[in-house]
């Protein structure tokens, strides 16, 4: 994979060929409407690889320190979104 200068939801826009089931495709056209449709995708997109990201750094963390509990990976979401959201940027996946 090549490294790239832009971290999640930066950059310009590139046109990439997507396939959804024409049913799921239906429900984000009346949700949003066909002119918001690549944005609905977009950050749905974002959403999903900031979660992996922080389920991979909590996995990690737990590799080194142990279980921790339910309540403890909340606050870890919580905090991991307080954190980027204020720097305004999130890590690339690994």
């Amino acid at each position: 994979m090549t490294e790239t200068p832009y971290s999640i939801g930066e950059g310009p826009a590139t046109r990439v060929s997507l396939s959804l089931p024409e049913g799921t495709a239906e429900a984000i056209r009346q949700r949003v409407g066909k002119r918001e449709f690549s944005a609905f995708i977009a950050m749905a997109v974002e959403r999903e690889l900031r979660g992996q990201i922080l389920d991979e750094y909590l996995a990690d963390y737990e590799r080194r320190q142990g279980p921790i509990s339910a309540t403890e990976q909340d606050r870890a979401r919580q905090v991991f979104d307080e954190v980027f959201a204020e720097e305004g940027e999130w890590p690339v996946a690994s």
